[in-house]
């Protein structure tokens, strides 16, 4: 069954705090964004500037050029996943392994242009792809382009067994598609944090998921 993740996306630690304690007394998992800049547009907090509640799962979400720049701030940290772009500059096999034997999933994301068939050479040693139709570095303002859902079964064809996530533009009138289409993760920003009622708005979209 799909799951409602509230992501994170600060560029200080007095936004990242505020974000965090907006969704912490009902969100089961979170989403951490990180950003250097480079290969984004603007940076975010520090690897060594976030932190989540004892009782909520954690997944970062690494939008560096080179993620493994970060990997043994990350493996500190023991999130659940680590998520990276697979239009990065990293060795995917190399930092999943180096995860992986941390007892740390691992997770790629696909920008809108690529195609699935790049996670085929290391489908079987990561856990998670995301499929990214938002705007990178930003939280909110962002179009869910549903037509990027027929890359679930070309995902699925690879490894079965993969968590598939979904990154830009959720709402009300498209969450239930995500949902039936395969989408088991289903990350969402602005709809979430930009509202006056964070948990109403989490509340609307799950009670939406079939």
């Amino acid at each position: 069954m799909a799951i409602i993740v509230p992501t994170i996306t600060a560029e200080d630690p007095h936004v990242y705090r505020t974000q965090i304690e907006r969704v912490q007394n009902f969100a089961k998992r979170i989403h951490i964004d990180l950003m250097d800049g480079v290969f984004t547009p603007n940076t975010s907090v520090s690897t060594d500037q976030i932190w989540w509640p004892e009782d909520v799962v954690a997944d970062v979400h690494v939008m560096f050029q080179k993620p493994d720049s970060q990997l043994e701030a990350l493996i500190s940290l023991k999130p659940n996943l680590v998520v990276i772009h697979a239009e990065s500059d990293c060795d995917i096999r190399q930092f999943a392994r180096a995860l992986n034997e941390a007892g740390i999933s691992c997770g790629v994301v696909l920008f809108p242009e690529t195609k699935p068939e790049v996670i085929k050479q290391y489908s079987t040693e990561i856990q998670h792809v995301l499929i990214f139709s938002g705007n990178l570095g930003h939280q909110g303002g962002s179009t869910a382009n549903l037509d990027l859902l027929e890359k679930v079964a070309q995902i699925k064809a690879l490894n079965s067994k993969l968590e598939i996530a979904w990154d830009g533009g959720v709402n009300e009138s498209n969450v239930s598609e995500l949902a039936r289409a395969g989408i088991d993760v289903i990350n969402v920003g602005g709809f979430i944090q930009h509202t006056p009622n964070a948990g109403l708005a989490y509340e609307a979209l799950s009670k939406l998921l079939p």
